[in-house]
This record gives C-alpha cells, structure tokens and sequence, in this order.
C-alpha cells in the first residue's frame, strides 16, 4: 500500500482525521436506533465479541510487535518496552476504572464501579463506554505519531500503513458497536434522538484521544516503544475487563467468542494485507 503521500500531512492532523473516521463509524452504528426499538442480544453480544476480536489482534499487529521491532532497530533489548509499557497501560485503565464512577451496559445500578456518585444511571453507561473508547483514540494517534518520528525508512511506510490498519479495523468494529450502544440506551427509555446522541457522543473521546496519543509521541520520541506498547495495555485491559464479560453475560458465549475470531481474523487480514 503506497502512502507516501500522508508523510505531507502532519502527524497530529492525520490522527485527528483517523480519530473522526472512527467516530464516524460510531455514529453511523448508533443511527440504528432510528430504524428499530430492539435487537435480539445475541446480536448485541455477538458484535461486542468482534469489537473484542479488533481490539486484541490490532495490540498485537498494529502496537505490540512494532514496538519489539523499533526497540530491537534502537539497540534496546527487544521486549522490554513492549513489556513494560503494556503493564502501565493497563495499571493506568485499571486505576481509572477504579476511581471513575461507572457503570457497565446491561448491569443494574447496583453494580455501578467508581467512587460513589448521585449521577443518573444514563450519565454512568456513557461514562463507562467512554472509558471503553479513550484507548482506541490513543491508540491511534500513537501510530500516526510513530510512521512521523521515523518518516523516511521502510519502518516508518511499514508504521504508517499499520497506523492506517488499525484507523480502518477501529472504524469497523466501532460500526456494530455503535448499534450495541444506542439500542440498550432505548430501552433504559431514551427517545431514539436522545440515544443516538448518547451514543455517538461515546466516541467523541476518539478523535480526542487521538491528537493527545500523536502529539505525546512527537513531545516524547524516545520513549515511542513504550507509548505503542502502553495504548495496547490499554486496549487488552478493556478488552478482557469490560467487553468480553460483558459479551459473555447472557448465555450467548458461543456466539459471542465466534464474534471474537472473526473480528480477530478480519484485523489480523487487514494488516497483512494492507501493510
């Protein structure tokens, strides 16, 4: 794939952009809510599966194994960073899911997490979905920041086609998860308006998270391994604390982790074949 081109745009624009694709995707998903008051949860169920499947296989291809092969390139020892930066990614998701007042989608109010609040039960889905969404905008601004850093050899063409995978692969599995949004929001009793609003604005953190993740890298390039292998962190510890459980809930967990090879694959196939 011949991106030669982007490397005239800078870094924090492109990840802006790649961050309103992704919320694009959101909101068109979200848009459902017009069409239709239900959806069967094993639908449900099965698309938080494949949005589960996206986001391992994109911190594996698209984070991780980059971040081995540019700490390897620098002379550092290879793991390190990956390892390193991975655990703090998830250490910090884990202490915002601590003291942040949330609550997952399909649990009753009881089961909200976070430091006790008067917040209505509607404030507390979006918050927890917006938690869900920030490692993915910071995920893909940290690429787009590292193609910039090194923008010039074939590891950079190879980080820049991999910071476009993983705009695409989000974007993708933000579609159905856009829908697995605004529909259980309908039938807390929101109007169809008010829940695609709700929906959407969930993923208004990306295009955010985005310029903070390229802009962060640019300001910090020595340590690019450990930023790549920090949004990964990031993105498992959603991944294994929120979706998958969440996917896993209502009796639909052979639906649910098909949901999570497919999605798996058909990221793991973008980024062979497009990078």
């Amino acid at each position: 794939m011949n991106l030669d081109l982007l490397f005239g745009y800078h870094p924090v624009l492109l990840a802006f952009l790649a961050g309103l694709f992704t919320w694009g995707m959101t909101a068109l998903g979200a848009a459902t809510v017009f069409l239709s008051r239900e959806m069967p949860r094993s639908w449900l169920d099965a698309m938080l599966g494949f949005a589960a499947g996206v986001m391992i296989a994109a911190s594996v291809w698209s984070l991780l194994l980059p971040a081995i092969d540019l700490a390897e390139s620098r002379g550092q020892v290879a793991w390190l960073p990956a390892a390193v930066g991975f655990l703090l990614g998830g250490g910090f998701l884990r202490l915002v899911d601590k003291y942040l007042p949330h609550l997952h989608l399909f649990e009753p109010d009881e089961a909200a997490e976070g430091l006790s609040t008067t917040w209505h039960r509607t404030t507390l889905l979006i918050i927890a979905i917006t938690l869900h969404n920030l490692p993915e905008g910071l995920a893909v601004g940290v690429a787009f920041g590292a193609a910039h850093v090194l923008a010039g050899g074939e590891q950079a063409a190879a980080l820049l086609a991999g910071a476009v995978t993983l705009a695409i692969g989000i974007g993708l599995q933000n579609l159905p998860e856009g829908a697995a949004v605004s529909m259980p929001l309908r039938r807390e009793g929101l109007s169809p308006a008010k829940s695609f609003f709700f929906g959407q604005l969930s993923a208004i953190v990306e295009p955010i998270g985005a310029v903070i993740g390229a802009a962060a890298v640019l300001v910090v390039q020595p340590l690019l391994p450990y930023a790549m292998a920090f949004a990964a962190g990031a993105m498992i510890f959603v991944v294994v604390e929120e979706i998958i459980p969440e996917s896993q809930s209502s009796g639909n967990g052979d639906i649910a982790t098909f949901g999570v090879m497919l999605g798996f694959t058909l990221m793991m196939v973008l980024d062979v074949a497009l990078g």
